[in-house]
């Protein structure tokens, strides 16, 4: 058994149903079996988890950052302790292979125990005045109850580096997970309880997205939204937001370049493709998915990436052999087998891969083969849109100025991948695309320590270090004049 029978929201400190009663099933997307029943929320119980949450503001917020991080220390212990159980539901959930999900947990205990250590480092600073008789400080206070939207491809990873950082900031959260991965969030929510965290700091409402964001964007309570996802519905949080002043951080969609120089370690950046690209199926926001490589080691590097791409176990992601698991639905394979299919139309090769891999028997997983594409243009949706699966479009290029132009025709700009051993080389193209962040011979440089977020279409605001934590406070300036004599 995965988790408890049954799932239930955490209000207030209490494992609840929906106030509707009703409920909405959680399938794996290898077998298509059903995992659970859980409750489908909507605008009535949004109302209630911030009711609570503003209700256990005010306690949480005053309470030093040192005993803020007490509580999550004990929550990322909590986590190492259970991270088997944990990574178990994110691979039934989401389809992920055990090693990578196991990956994740780790990675989402890192970051509670990163801001367990940041929530007594929330400092101000003193500024000199210019007039004699003043004395400024600038100090930083909690902003109020927050909002965390999460997504269904690293479904406790970014639940817990958003809610970390809040509660670390002396914020109470309300959280809505994505429908199709709510298991490992309720699990989270659990071990949040178990390990102190006084009710009402944290709560988690499950169900239709609509109502129950649409609530939390009505009320004034709410002071910051963090979200992940695709760039349609931030650009519609925005608004929304805007409404109430509601500050945003939005980690949105993006279509990284990936470009590979002709002194590059060719088998280095092949096995880059395999860590950042192969993973997860291809469903990261930060995945390559423009491959651009210099012509004079073009067909080498497409053959190479083809005998690794042959060589990947695809299945169950309980099977130890799997290195990569199925897509989420059948409505996301059905929509990349369409990019393929029309960047075939228009002139594209399909060098190997492209078609869906499950078991014909049964029609059960939404797996497909991964796939290599070649000769695609560069107004293909293919490469213009975030192709959120296996898919890897490989194109040539001939100068430096040429892969850094291409690399920027993009309205996205969240992660970008540079291979070459020349360093000149290396810093000018790491400071000339357009992108949050930037991996040097490096196909996974997000870190716990450091920020992580886009430009443009991909959003703004910030996740990971300093900086996500300082995305939950305001900064209030306060003067004194003095009297008398000096």
């Amino acid at each position: 058994m995965l988790t408890k029978e049954p799932p239930l929201q955490l209000i207030g400190g209490e494992a609840v149903p929906a106030a509707s009663g009703r409920s909405f099933a959680v399938t794996d997307p290898a077998t298509l079996e059903h995992l659970a029943d859980v409750p489908n929320g909507d605008a009535s119980d949004a109302a209630a988890a911030a009711d609570a949450a503003a209700r256990a503001f005010p306690a949480w917020a005053a309470a030093s950052g040192r005993a803020r991080g007490r509580f999550l220390f004990k929550l990322s212990e909590a986590m190492r302790r259970d991270d088997e159980r944990l990574a178990a539901i994110i691979t039934a959930e989401a389809g992920k292979p055990l090693k990578q999900a196991l990956g994740e947990v780790r990675s989402a205990a890192a970051f509670v125990g990163w801001y367990a250590e940041e929530a007594k480092r929330a400092n101000g600073t003193v500024v000199a005045s210019a007039d004699p008789n003043r004395r400024i400080s600038v100090i930083r206070q909690p902003a109020g109850v927050a909002a965390a939207i999460t997504p269904w491809n690293f479904p406790l990873g970014l639940l817990a580096r958003k809610v970390a950082a809040a509660l670390a900031a002396g914020c109470t959260v309300v959280a809505k997970p994505a429908s199709e991965t709510p298991l490992i969030a309720l699990a989270f929510a659990e071990l949040a309880t178990r390990a102190g965290i006084p009710p009402g700091v944290l709560n988690v409402v499950t169900g239709d997205p609509e109502p129950i964001v649409g609530a939390w964007m009505d009320d004034r309570r709410i002071r910051r939204l963090s979200f992940t996802g695709s760039t349609a519905v931030g650009q519609h949080l925005a608004r929304e937001a805007a409404r109430t002043l509601k500050r945003a951080s939005l980690e949105l969609g993006g279509s990284a370049p990936y470009v590979v120089f002709d002194d590059a370690d060719i088998d280095l950046a092949v096995e880059g493709l395999l860590l950042s690209k192969i993973r997860n199926a291809g469903q990261v926001c930060a995945a390559p998915n423009r491959i651009y490589v210099h012509r004079s080691i073009h067909d080498e590097f497409v053959t190479r990436v083809r005998a690794m791409v042959d060589a990947v176990g695809v299945g169950n992601g309980r099977d130890p052999q799997s290195a990569m698991g199925p897509l989420i639905s059948e409505s996301a394979l059905r929509n990349v087998e369409r990019l393929v299919h029309d960047a075939r139309a228009a002139g594209a090769g399909v060098y190997t891969g492209g078609r869906w891999i499950g078991t014909p028997q049964t029609r059960r997983g939404w797996f497909m083969q991964p796939t290599i594409v070649t000769g695609v243009a560069d107004d293909a949706e293919l490469v213009v849109e975030e192709a959120f699966g296996p898919v890897l479009s490989i194109m040539p290029f001939a100068s430096f100025g040429e892969a850094i132009a291409r690399a920027n025709d993009t309205r996205y700009g969240l992660g970008a991948y540079v291979f070459t051993r020349d360093l000149d080389r290396a810093q000018r193209a790491a400071e000339a695309i357009e992108s949050g962040i930037v991996g040097i011979n490096d196909p996974l440089p997000a870190s716990v320590e450091a920020p992580f977020g886009g430009s443009k279409a991909s959003g703004y605001g910030r996740e990971g270090g300093a900086e996500g934590l300082a995305e939950f406070l305001e900064e209030k300036t306060i003067s004194l004049q003095l009297r008398g004599e000096r």
